[in-house]
């Protein structure tokens, strides 16, 4: 078994479509079929159903594509690894990072590490949690960056928090509490409460807080992103609570109002999370050494 039949498996299970997998490979159809009849072989077992015009992935197929993508990523790592050894110039930095950090917490320190290494080249994906813990097992990314609210594996991950993130309660500029030094919890329940949906990682967090203080709210409206909650409130749909980094320009142009909750401390922490039998990059090194260092610079953007 080489790499190149492993590669091909890939391609073609994402695509599957056996014209398509050989554009992408830049070989012919005949060549694909090939390295797919080889590993069949290999394996001793069928990767591929044929219904119709239709491919499939069979379930030893589907069995062996995380396999697959672990060992060709690592391949991938390793040659990476060993350029960078000889100098940073050469690279890619690839981490994966949910909404709330890859928007707004981040781009302050990327530009950082790009200016001290513009050799490097930087890939950060953005998607849910589940997705995201996924490509880190897959080896598809070297370390996410997620609220510490999303649960990890500990035995097999490692995750050390580096910022803390302090949470705000907001309302628009005309609205009844806007001019309020702080409100009760209580009091936000006549309010129409704008949250993330009720796996996400905050909602869960927000909703377990609520309760430590027997309270629930009657009314809530469920939007998924983060800037369409702040236009929400804008516009008067309700009332959220949210990331105070992440509307510190709409509270500092008017948009916005941020009002105490009386007696109410909400804060996550956010953490760099990386598999512990993983050995990281050079690149990945100096980024997480930049993450320790910089609280500051995110702090104050």
């Amino acid at each position: 078994m080489n790499i190149t039949k492993l590669q091909t498996f890939l391609t073609l299970a994402e695509c599957l479509n056996f014209t398509e997998a050989a554009e992408q490979l830049y070989c012919s159809q005949p060549a694909v079929s090939m390295q797919i009849q080889g590993l069949e072989h290999d394996f001793g077992v069928p990767l591929f159903d044929r219904v119709g015009k239709k491919l499939y992935l069979t379930k030893q197929g589907e069995q062996l594509k995380p396999y697959a993508e672990q060992i060709v990523n690592l391949l991938q790592s390793a040659k990476e690894h060993l350029q960078q050894l000889e100098s940073l110039t050469y690279g890619t930095l690839s981490f994966g990072a949910s909404n709330f950090v890859g928007v707004y917490l981040l781009p302050a320190v990327l530009g950082h590490f790009n200016r001290t290494f513009p050799g490097i080249k930087i890939n950060m994906n953005i998607t849910s949690s589940r997705q995201l813990i996924g490509m880190l097992e897959t080896n598809k990314v070297e370390l996410l960056i997620i609220s510490d609210q999303i649960p990890v594996d500990e035995t097999r991950m490692q995750a050390v928090t580096f910022y803390q993130d302090e949470l705000v309660l907001v309302v628009k500029a005309d609205h009844r509490l806007a001019h309020e030094e702080e409100c009760s919890l209580k009091e936000l329940t006549a309010e129409t409460m704008i949250l993330k949906p009720k796996k996400s990682a905050t909602r869960i967090y927000l909703e377990s807080k609520f309760k430590e203080h027997g309270i629930s709210f009657p009314s809530d409206m469920e939007i998924s992103n983060l800037e369409a909650i702040k236009q929400g409130v804008i516009h008067g749909l309700g009332v959220s609570i949210v990331s105070k980094f992440a509307v510190q320009q709409e509270i500092k142009s008017g948009l916005l109002v941020s009002v105490p909750i009386k007696g109410v401390a909400l804060q996550r922490g956010i953490d760099y999370v990386y598999l512990k039998n993983k050995h990281l990059s050079p690149a990945a090194k100096q980024f997480i050494a930049l993450l320790d260092r910089q609280k500051a610079l995110i702090a104050s953007p």
